[in-house]
């Protein structure tokens, strides 16, 4: 009995009919109808991550296609949906996570290699199958794995750019996000966003190869070029934005009815000239890109952060290509006024984690705390410490 309890909490999908969890969730309709979908595009294998269109790490709600798709809520997965099978790849933090989570539509694949990937699609696919994916969900990198994986084996990589999950979820998909874009305060930041850019711009002079332009797709680039912050994203102090930056001119994609005024203020105080943020729609960012890449022109990017569909719109002899972009690099570099402010955060932090910890010694003995209000409880502690704006992840916590 023991046994049978300890294991009740994740599926069984060898006994007739199947054991699931109360924690799983029942896919069998969604899968259906992105099979209806895939079946009208002359779809063999769709491909679902779980990140979004900045490679985020975390995800917003809106975002979270796989975990909408699969019941799987873990933050790292691949999933691929032909017509009469379902996958999931994860890695060993959350094979128990997804044995409670998935039903029994969906095989668990315990590795996260793009080959395993890879050589499951051409099991499960025949000759003359298409495989398709959103080219927007997808890094250069990530794409040209999924290629070379593919490549010479009589099946195609087809990138289909209106997403077939976001169209089976429909209004039940959470709306975009929509609260305030903010300016961080001067003492926060120990330069001027008008610093940060003539510091880039140096960089892009300085390059053997003369770049014109550089493309920000990492949401923490623009946040940090600009000293904006949002809360797009669970944990993330970022907003959906992308920038282009020239040497004469600076565009940010952005919903720019989310400025705040003061926000508005510091990006046009430079307007008219070459220190003018000028705003454009952020569903316009792969247009713009386009027409400006049929210039004269070389975009210097970062591979790591930049999607395969907006990579797709720039003459190969127009790209520079490094891993990240000179933004992500010069953001890495601390300045002396944030090394100031990381020594002072971590001080503040460690107020809170001692009296966690006293507390515990209180508490625990009277067998007055688990996990989660222990986790509830340091939350609050770090809460009460003057400048915090939440923690940087959700408090993990196990004893024993």
């Amino acid at each position: 009995p023991q046994a049978a309890s300890a294991t009740a909490d994740i599926r069984d999908c060898s006994m007739d009919p199947p054991y699931l969890p109360p924690t799983a969730v029942n896919t069998t309709a969604r899968l259906a109808a992105l099979r209806d979908i895939m079946q009208a595009h002359s779809v063999h294998a769709y491909i679902v991550p779980s990140t979004d269109a900045h490679m985020s790490e975390y995800i917003a709600e809106r975002d979270s296609r796989l975990g909408w798709l699969t019941g799987f809520t873990g933050s790292a997965g691949t999933s691929v949906v032909t017509q009469d099978k379902a996958a999931l790849w994860t890695d060993s933090r959350y094979w128990t996570q997804a044995e409670r989570q998935l039903d029994c539509n969906w095989e668990l694949q315990r590795t996260t290699w793009i080959e395993s990937i890879g050589l499951w699609i051409l099991k499960a696919v025949p000759v003359g199958g298409n495989i398709s994916l959103d080219p927007f969900l997808f890094s250069i990198d990530t794409w040209k794995s999924y290629s070379q994986a593919l490549h010479g084996s009589g099946r195609t990589l087809l990138p289909i750019e209106n997403n077939l999950v976001d169209q089976v979820w429909g209004d039940q998909r959470p709306p975009p996000a929509s609260s305030e874009i903010y300016t961080l305060p001067a003492a926060f930041t120990g330069s001027s966003w008008q610093e940060k850019v003539a510091g880039i711009r140096q960089q892009m002079e300085q390059h053997v190869r003369r770049p014109t332009a550089v493309l920000l797709s990492g949401l923490e680039e623009t946040a940090w070029l600009f000293n904006l912050r949002g809360h797009d994203i669970p944990y993330n102090p970022v907003f959906y934005s992308y920038t282009l930056l020239t040497n004469t001119s600076i565009s940010l994609f952005v919903d720019e009815l989310r400025l705040s005024s003061a926000a508005r203020q510091s990006l046009q105080a430079g307007c008219p000239g070459p220190l003018c943020v000028e705003l454009q729609e952020y569903g316009q960012t792969r247009a713009y890109l386009r027409r400006y890449a049929q210039g004269n022109v070389t975009i210097w990017l970062g591979t790591e952060y930049t999607t395969y569909g907006l990579y797709g719109v720039i003459p190969q002899e127009k790209l520079l290509e490094d891993s990240y972009s000179p933004v992500m690099l010069a953001k890495a570099v601390k300045n002396p006024k944030e090394q100031e402010l990381l020594r002072a955060a971590h001080v503040r932090d460690a107020v809170a984690v001692i009296q966690y910890l006293l507390w515990l010694e209180k508490m625990v003995p009277q067998g007055q705390v688990d996990e989660y209000s222990g986790a509830q409880h340091i939350d609050t502690l770090r809460q009460a410490q003057e400048h915090n704006r939440g923690p940087s992840f959700q408090s993990i916590s196990a004893s024993g």
